[in-house]
């Protein structure tokens, strides 16, 4: 199954801001899931998936400065 979550083009700032908080929800996603009963692993990997998604907005933030119009695709594919 596949779920079409984002396909369309926007203007700069309304494509950063719908990437932000898109970003900004996986990383509460994760921060939610860390808690005292987390082995140290667990709670490791989380921060370094927290700090990648934090990497990949700044970086995404920069390209996108450049630009005035942007194309945003995203899709979510449901397997077992």
């Amino acid at each position: 199954m596949k779920i079409q979550l984002i396909h369309g083009t926007f203007e700069a700032q309304e494509a950063l801001e719908l990437l932000s908080k898109l970003v900004h929800a996986k990383i509460k996603f994760h921060e939610s899931k860390i808690t005292n009963v987390c082995s140290e692993e667990d709670i490791k990997m989380r921060e370094s998936k927290i700090k990648l998604l934090q990497k990949d907005l700044y970086e995404a933030r920069i390209y996108i400065s450049t630009k005035q119009i942007i194309n945003l695709e995203s899709e979510i594919f449901l397997n077992t």
